[in-house]
């Protein structure tokens, strides 16, 4: 399926099971959808709807020149929501991901029954030293340098994983990798997470980027109502790394929705 947002970019997404729970997956940078197909795998879905989406510049989604902010990409979550008929999902994030759950969350409080971050960046952004940076930002298009990536973000990713993943950032738009980047990297505003009024789960693990310190400080804290959950042992890439881990953690806060 795909959704046509106001300006005229068609966000693809698609559709896993009929049941009553409604949950929307939102993948992070350099990534698309089937970011979490393990995730998936794992998950009981019984009674779950889920909706994946690839954001604009990933996957099967229109590929536009510019437009890859944090607030876009946001709108673009609620245009799918609507598209796709549901009424109050729990939203779920990775990483950027998690960051742009955090502004769907505060836009509409009220439509949104839950959310879950999984080592998401905080709302303030996440600054990368100049090195790093740099290896982010020319990465389009280089396996090479994906995979660097991949190994200072990972710490129990195996070569299967590691190889979906690469191809999956292979086909991200050069235009979505550098301009996502800045937007997810820049200083921001946290005074939005005030008006988050669904319950919330921050998924930690051992991630190098986003220590349990970190993500306890900038984002536990700043969402009424949250708690913090820790897998020990992967990185930044939990939901792959530990699928099995990630999706009880998931289940168990659907269980506790009621």
């Amino acid at each position: 399926m795909k959704a046509e947002t106001a300006d005229k970019t068609r966000v693809a997404y698609r559709t896993i099971g009929s049941g009553h729970r409604e949950v929307v997956l939102v993948h992070g940078w350099m990534m698309s959808g089937a970011l979490y197909d393990e995730l998936v795998a794992a998950l009981d879905t019984t009674d779950l709807k889920l909706v994946v989406l690839d954001l604009r510049g990933t996957g099967q989604s229109d590929r536009p020149d510019s437009g890859y902010s944090l607030q876009q990409f946001a709108d673009d979550v609620w245009t799918v929501i609507e598209h796709a008929g549901l009424k109050r999902p729990v939203v779920v994030g990775h990483s950027m991901g998690g960051q742009i759950t955090q502004f769907v969350a505060a836009s509409r409080p009220d439509a949104v029954s839950g959310l879950i971050l999984i080592n998401p960046v905080p709302a303030t952004g996440l600054p990368l030293g100049e090195e790093t940076a740099a290896l982010f930002r020319s990465s389009a298009g280089d396996a090479g340098k994906q995979a660097a990536i991949l190994d200072m973000a990972c710490r129990q990713l195996s070569p299967e994983s590691k190889n979906h993943l690469l191809r999956i950032a292979a086909d991200v738009s050069p235009a979505c990798i550098v301009e996502s980047l800045g937007a997810w990297t820049a200083v921001g505003s946290d005074t939005h997470l005030a008006a988050i009024s669904a319950p919330a789960l921050v998924v930690a693990s051992d991630d190098d980027f986003l220590p349990v310190p970190l993500l306890r400080e900038q984002v536990v804290t700043k969402i009424k109502g949250s708690r913090l959950a820790r897998i020990v042992g992967p990185g930044h890439y939990t939901l792959v790394e530990q699928p099995a881990a990630t999706a009880a953690l998931i289940e168990a806060f659907l269980a506790g929705l009621g």
